[in-house]
């Protein structure tokens, strides 16, 4: 693999959506790097390179973020547990609002009001979500 930003007219535009995780092989979408900077443990100590990153949904790779140069972050690193990654029932499944998978269980109304402000535009999946997308896809 040919590694785009090695010259002065790298495009993050023109780095593929998909790229398979180091951890476990498996294609994952393109995260900001605004996105990684809100959830890892020190910011100021992290050197975003020109590249674009990736977040690796997979309970079962210890992987969470990604650049293209394969370098790695993991959960570990992180001050906000991955939701979907933990599958617990305490875990968050909507950061925007504090929503755990406990939580919709016991009250399935969580999921209307939830789509409602996604709607109003009320939610910041961007940065609160640790994959940089909406939750809903994550609903039970």
């Amino acid at each position: 693999m040919s590694d785009c930003c090695s010259s002065a007219s790298c495009s993050l535009n023109s780095a593929p959506r998909k790229q398979p995780c180091p951890g476990n092989n498996a294609l994952c979408s393109q995260v900001s790097q605004t996105t990684i900077l809100h959830h890892i443990k020190q910011p100021w100590h992290w050197e975003a390179k020109k590249q674009a990153y990736y977040f690796c949904s997979d309970p079962g790779c210890e992987v969470v973020y990604f650049g293209q140069d394969n370098s790695i972050i993991t959960q570990s690193e992180l001050r906000t547990e991955v939701g979907i990654k933990a599958k617990l029932p305490e875990s968050i499944i909507c950061y925007c609002f504090g929503v755990s998978y406990k939580d919709v269980s016991f009250d399935p109304a969580i999921k209307t009001f939830v789509i409602d402000k996604t709607r109003d535009h009320s939610c910041a999946c961007e940065t609160r979500n640790p994959s940089g997308k909406c939750c809903l896809k994550d609903f039970p």
